[in-house]
């Protein structure tokens, strides 16, 4: 873990640091409360933004070289977790399934995510620098039904990204068909 820590003090700015420790403190306590090993949390956590603020061009040019989908091209938003999570298998020998899918989906959410990949998810969506109108209650419900805040964070992202016109992931609409529908099946 050393080196992931390392990296980020390198190429990390204050800001990002700042997000990525967060997600981590609260993955891990969401981690405690759901019984679920922390290792594999706090590596997802650190790894999870590692190429976030990388510059547009780069990112093309590493879906390119690692021959990701073109849809990420020009969509740093969803091409970070998917570079980051070839990266971190490639180049640190991380083959844990859950870590790796937990860190190229964080963005998007996917079907049938695994309790660390919903842990990272929700984490990233409401660290507590995170300010936007439902993020408290999402925030509460995370503690109190995983699934369910999982639920409301992919509705409110889908809301989100369809009021600004922009891209929208199938992962992301998946998802949310996937756990509205276990939602139905649990009531």
């Amino acid at each position: 873990m050393r080196s992931i820590n390392s990296y980020i003090e390198r190429n990390f700015t204050e800001k990002r640091k700042l997000h990525t420790f967060a997600v981590c403190d609260l993955a891990i306590k969401l981690a405690d409360h759901y019984g679920i090993e922390k290792g594999n949390v706090k590596t997802a956590a650190l790894f999870h933004d590692m190429f976030r603020g990388v510059p547009e061009q780069s990112l093309n040019c590493y879906v390119t070289h690692l021959g990701l989908d073109s849809k990420y091209l020009n969509n740093p938003n969803l091409a970070h977790g998917k570079i980051a999570a070839v990266v971190m298998e490639r180049d640190y020998g991380i083959t844990d399934r859950d870590v790796i899918n937990a860190v190229s989906y964080h963005t998007t959410g996917r079907e049938a995510m695994s309790e660390v990949e919903k842990i990272i998810y929700i984490a990233d969506a409401t660290e507590p620098n995170r300010i936007y109108p439902s993020v408290d209650m999402l925030r509460k419900l995370s503690f109190n039904n995983l699934d369910k805040a999982v639920l409301e964070s992919l509705k409110h992202t889908i809301k989100y990204i369809e009021e600004r016109g922009l891209y929208l992931d199938n992962d992301t609409v998946l998802a949310k068909d996937y756990y509205m529908k276990k939602e139905r099946m649990n009531e």
